[in-house]
């Protein structure tokens, strides 16, 4: 039985929806063949939480826990942590310093993903479409003029380096841009304006399955708000639709475009990519790698079109991790 440390919560806005993704895992992992931890990682604590809601501090020196007098280590770690520290690249640094395998990508990677600028940079020269961008940093000059001459109205502000929609306005008006940078800078210091991209929204999974990069079924994304914001994603203020009601020429299309990010990238572990369809030619938004897994989350509902159980989906993750 190997021991499995199921890291959710996180320093960031996502930290609710971590523990939800985080309880999933926990609840349906194989336990013949794992032992489960629930292991909550916030600013001012990082405690192992057992079945009555005890909490026994982690040894940060190893990533240890002692528990009634017993030291108990881990085999591998199943991170669920959605936004920093999780998703950036600093505990897969962490982990790696000390040689304990973890479910998610390297921390090159997941610093690179997260930062949706330098993603976008790194994707460009391989014929990957992406909105037309305009890049402020904490403390530079708005010129609401020049932005709205770049990207044209609306458009989007969104923190660069934040999950969830967390952050993000569509703005509509020259005057509405401050406030909506305002918004987005009580998450992050800098931040991405983009040019609004009219037409269909797709999520792509891609993930290793069984030692094979595999895209799974597509999801279209139909909100009742004016995008896929927090209410949409976690409120049940949209339509998820898997399959995609797209042709399956554009099916292969935008699922070759995802997979050939994740392998341009060396990713590992789980990707759900982000893009729209504007006149048969899919944008790329983003890149996430720590993607929701409560049983409402994209990946969970297309691993289920694919026939993948999520004890499944959360054994094979495991299992690539300690090989």
């Amino acid at each position: 039985m190997k021991n499995i440390a199921i890291i959710m919560g996180g320093y960031s806005s996502e930290y609710k929806i971590s523990l939800i993704s985080g309880n999933v895992v926990y609840q349906t992992l194989d336990k013949t063949k794992y032992n489960g931890y629930r292991i909550h990682v916030f600013k001012e604590k990082w405690v192992y939480v057992d079945a009555n809601d005890a909490e026994f501090p982690i040894d940060r020196n190893d990533f240890s826990v002692t528990v009634n007098g017993i030291k108990i280590t881990f085999d591998c770690v199943f991170n669920a942590i959605h936004g920093t520290p999780g998703e950036d690249g600093l505990l897969q640094a962490y982990f790696e310093l000390l040689g304990i395998p973890q479910t998610a990508c390297d921390y090159y990677q997941a610093a690179l993903t997260f930062n949706k600028r330098d993603l976008l940079s790194v994707l460009k020269p391989y014929g990957i479409k992406t909105a037309t961008s305009y890049y402020l940093n904490k403390g530079d000059l708005i010129n609401t003029a020049e932005i709205v001459k770049k990207v044209g109205l609306p458009c989007f502000v969104k923190p660069n380096k934040a999950g969830s929609s967390f952050g993000i306005s569509k703005v509509k008006t020259e005057a509405e841009l401050p406030i909506a940078i305002e918004v987005a800078y009580k998450e992050d210091n800098e931040i991405i304006i983009e040019s609004f991209l009219d037409g269909t929204e797709v999520s792509v999974g891609v993930i290793n399955y069984q030692g094979k990069i595999t895209v799974l079924p597509i999801t279209e994304i139909v909100s009742d708000n004016d995008f896929f914001d927090y209410e949409a994603k976690y409120e049940g203020k949209s339509q998820e639709i898997t399959p995609a009601r797209i042709s399956d020429e554009m099916t292969q299309k935008v699922g070759d475009i995802a997979k050939r990010a994740y392998e341009v990238l060396k990713m590992k572990g789980f990707s759900r990519s982000e893009f729209i369809i504007v006149d048969g030619e899919p944008h790329m938004l983003e890149m996430n790698t720590i993607p929701g897994l409560t049983t409402e989350s994209l990946i969970p509902q297309q691993a289920r079109a694919a026939g993948i159980s999520l004890e499944d989906l959360f054994t094979n993750a495991i299992e690539l991790a300690l090989n």
